[in-house]
This record gives structure tokens, sequence and C-alpha cells, in this order.
């Protein structure tokens, strides 16, 4: 039976293990600890199960062995394992050499598409849609066929360069914030798949890129005041809120009476318009409590009169629906 014992002079485990009376010893770059030592004792039972029944490929286990070809004459090609594929990786072996893959080991489009269907209970319509996109304009047709396992840091590093080069719709290039946002679930999806198939994900030590910060030039009073004077009568109350408040545009424009808080003066932001979609807010954390000022409660009450008995939400169109906020922009603002 194949056991794990570590070098005196390096203190690196290795396997110990016999073919029929051939006493075989394979180094590995792990280091003595609980953890190491358990997973190559599964490495080594499943050496010695198909050493018994006659299937043991050497080379498939260990590509860099002097033994290898000793053994490589009638081999049989084994059926792969996972806890074979985990740990063969750590095993000497060529720089860049692809590891041994298990058959069961998906390509990345097979495993994001079930890493999709996994996560995506957990995420708001409006984030759903985002990753959606990016899995299919971006990941699936850079890394779709490649078997997860195989994906190296070279590749990864390659794609973000090429991401670099992309036109952006405001730029001449996509900016870092729009690179890492892209990235992010390549991240995460390289990251389960090596947890689920115990090999080393690929994505490790590659840090987001650096992302500039942006002047931020609000409206002055005056500037406000002047908008205020101009825009059409049937948005002012509209605008009044938006700038007094900070409110973002899916926040408004989904705001509903039944979160309006006359008498205490309150708004009680809970629900967000996106896509035309009713949904939470972007956060939790931007669930919150607006404090009416004297101008903003004023405007709720003069808004009350035109749309609270003809529609639950508080700013609409003629027919009660939410506002579409790209409409908005075109032909109001």
């Amino acid at each position: 039976m194949g056991s794990i014992r570590a070098r005196t002079d390096n203190g690196k485990l290795f396997i110990d293990f016999r073919i029929g009376k051939q006493r075989c010893r394979e180094q590995t770059l792990l280091d003595d600890t609980a953890s190491n030592r358990k997973k190559l004792q599964k490495l080594a039972d499943q050496i010695d199960f198909e050493i018994q029944s006659g299937t043991f490929d050497y080379l498939r286990y260990f590509p860099s062995s002097k033994r290898a070809e000793q053994f490589a004459s009638g081999r049989v090609v084994p059926e792969r394992t996972l806890v074979a594929a985990a740990v063969a990786q750590v095993l000497p072996v060529a720089p860049q050499s692809p590891m041994p893959v298990p058959v069961s080991m998906p390509t990345f489009k097979d495993f994001a598409e079930t890493w999709y269907r996994e996560t995506e209970v957990s995420w708001r319509k409006s984030h759903q849609r985002t990753i959606r996109d990016i899995l299919d304009r971006r990941l699936i047709p850079e890394f779709g066929e490649k078997v997860v396992g195989q994906i190296t840091k070279a590749d990864i590093m390659a794609f973000r360069s090429t991401l670099a080069k992309v036109p952006g719709r405001k730029s001449s290039t996509l900016k870092a914030k729009s690179i890492n946002a892209i990235m992010t679930p390549l991240r995460q999806i390289l990251n389960e798949a090596a947890d689920r198939f115990e090999f080393n994900t690929p994505y490790r030590n590659i840090k987001p890129l650096k992302v500039q910060k942006g002047d931020i030039e609000p409206f002055t009073l005056e500037e406000v005041q002047k908008i205020l004077g101009a825009v059409r009568a049937d948005f002012a109350n509209y605008y009044t809120v938006r700038f007094f408040t900070g409110m973002r545009t899916g926040e408004i424009d989904g705001l509903k009476w039944k979160y309006v808080d006359l008498k205490n003066r309150m708004i009680l932001v809970r629900e967000s318009i996106v896509a035309g979609e009713q949904d939470y807010t972007k956060t939790d954390g931007s669930q919150r409590e607006i404090q009416m000022s004297g101008v903003v409660y004023d405007a709720f009450v003069a808004q009350a009169k035109v749309t609270q008995e003809k529609s639950e939400y508080v700013f609409c169109n003629r027919a009660g629906e939410p506002f579409d906020h790209n409409n908005i922009t075109k032909r109001v603002w």
C-alpha cells in the first residue's frame, strides 16, 4: 500500500508505492502538513487501486518521471479521477505544461452556465442581465471551449490586455472600471471551479486595475434654481425632488405613494425601476429613509393633487405608468 513520507533535506512530501516488486518514489512540491498528507494519501490510495485493477498509467500521474517510460509499454489509459488531477498539478512538471484533466471536468462554457443558474437567485434582475451580457459577449467567446482546469494565468492576463483595446461607449477604449466589471465574474467562476474540482485557481494574485477617480461638479444652488425656473411645469415637482434629495433615477421613477409619509415628512427608499422592471434597490445599503426639506415637502403636496388618485406611482405618465427615463432625458432634460 502506498505511503506518504517527507524528505529529510527539504521537508517536501513524496509518495512511496510499489508496482509488483518495483519500489517507486515520486517527489512533490508539497510541504509536510496534515492537509497535504491527506490530499496525497487520497492519490496514493487511487494509485494502489489502479495498480491492482491493471489500469494504472504511470505517465498520466507522473509525466516528468524517469520511471514513466519504464512502465509505458502495454499501458492502458485509465479513467482520470478528480483526486488525481487535483494533486497532479503540484507534482514537478515542465512549466506551462497542461495538467492531466479528468474526463468529467467541464469546459468553461458548461461550468459558467452551471455557476450562473446556481447563483442568479441571489442577484437582482438588473444584475442578472449584466452578468448574462458579460458571459455571452465576453467570457464564453474567449474561454468557452477550454476545460476549466487548463485555463492559465497567462490566458487571463492576455484576455484582460485585449479588453484594454476594446472601444468604449464614451471613450476611445474601455475604462478600468468596465474592465474590472468583466473580470469579476471570470474570477468568481474560476475560483468556484477550482474549489469544486480541486485545482489551484489561475486567478491567484491578479489584482483589479486601479480606477481613476473622476471630478464631481455638482450644480450650484443658483444653477438649480435656473433649471427649475425653466423646466416644463409638469416636471417641476419631479426635478425639485431629484435635486434636493439626491435620489437615483431608478429610485425616483419607481417611487410609490405608499413609501411617501407626508405626515412625518419622510421618504422611504425601498424599490427601484431598472429597464422598466420594478425591483429592490441597487444594494441593501441603498434602502434608507430621507427626511423631507420644506421645498421637497411642498413638491410632494403639489404632486399628490396630480397623481395620487390615478396611480400608485408618485411620478408617472398619463396612463399612470412610471416614467421611461430615456424618454425623459431626451425630451425634457
